[in-house]
C-alpha cells in the first residue's frame, strides 16, 4: 500500500508471522497487516501479553485519532491529547500491568492514513520511538496497522 505522504516504508506482518511477535523469531517493529481481530488479542492474552486495538472507522483527523487512543488503550486520566503524551503513554505502560509484551493493533488504519496523512506520518513516528524504547527492556512492543 502507497501513502499520500512520506511515510516511513513499513514492513507487511504476513499472516503466518503473528506467532513470531509473541516468542521473539520476528523483532518489534511497526508493521502494516492485511486486518487484526479478535484472535490475536486472543494469542497475545495466551503469550501472556498486553493487547489493545484503536478503531480507526471513520477517522479523519487528529483530535479523533487521539479520541480513539484514550478508549482502545484505556490511557490514564492524564493524558493530554496530543503527541508527545502519546509517546509518554506509550513509554509508560504501567497501568496495563506486568506482562511479557504489548500488542498494539489499529483497525481502520488505511482510511486514517488517506484522511490525515500527516498525523498518520507523526503516529507512526510515535509508534516507532516507543517500539524503540521497548525494545531494550523485558516486554517489547508491537504496532500493527490493520
Amino acid at each position: 500500500m502507497t501513502s499520500p505522504v512520506n511515510l516511513p516504508e513499513l514492513p507487511e506482518l504476513p499472516d503466518d508471522s503473528l506467532p513470531g511477535l509473541f516468542d521473539g523469531t520476528v523483532p518489534p517493529g511497526v508493521y502494516r497487516c492485511a486486518s487484526v481481530g479478535p484472535d490475536m488479542l486472543m494469542r497475545a492474552e495466551a503469550a501472556s501479553w498486553v493487547g489493545a486495538v484503536i478503531d480507526l472507522g471513520g477517522v479523519t483527523d487528529k483530535a479523533e485519532f487521539m479520541n480513539r487512543c484514550v478508549t482502545g488503550l484505556e490511557l490514564p486520566d492524564w493524558f493530554g491529547r496530543n503527541w508527545d503524551a502519546l509517546a509518554d503513554s506509550l513509554t509508560d505502560l504501567s497501568w496495563w500491568g506486568e506482562t511479557n509484551g504489548y500488542l498494539v493493533m489499529t483497525a481502520g488504519w488505511p482510511g486514517f492514513e488517506q484522511a490525515d496523512p500527516s498525523g498518520a506520518a507523526t503516529a507512526v513516528d510515535v509508534f516507532t520511538a516507543a517500539v524503540g524504547y521497548w525494545a531494550v527492556r523485558d516486554a517489547p512492543l508491537n504496532v500493527l496497522l490493520g
